[in-house]
């Protein structure tokens, strides 16, 4: 179930460099990066992302190189196809969702890839 879920999702090496930066100091073998993506926002969607100790049972396990990544079944469905990056810029910092398929993104141009959401920490 998992595994085709987010099949068709990649990780770019900056969005797997800042999750190991952010998971390796918990080497409980429970532990993982929480990621959720939403419908919000000017692009369309908000990411927010948490460390936590343990999966949620509603929660779907995506491994990519070896990383554990907690995925609601919404979040799947909205990633499917896309490229999840990581940005460190002036302006911003967070998750990047880069899609291919920017119909009904207001801040996208129908002709290329877009930039679709720039995420931020969740505080429990």
């Amino acid at each position: 179930m998992s595994k085709t879920l987010v099949a068709n999702t990649t990780l770019t090496a900056a969005a797997e460099k800042f999750i190991r930066r952010m998971t390796r100091f918990n080497p409980s073998e429970t532990a993982g990066f929480r990621l959720k993506v939403a419908p919000g926002g000017c692009s369309g969607l908000a990411v927010t992302f948490d460390v936590v100790d343990e999966m949620d049972p509603k929660e779907i396990l995506w491994t990519p190189s070896g990383l554990r990544i907690f995925l609601d079944p919404s979040s799947c469905l909205l990633l499917d196809g896309a490229e999840v990056d990581f940005a460190e810029t002036r302006a911003n910092t967070g998750f990047v969702v880069i899609t291919k398929d920017p119909a009904g993104q207001c801040c996208s141009s129908a002709s290329a890839p877009s930039l679709v959401s720039i995420g931020a920490p969740v505080r429990s």
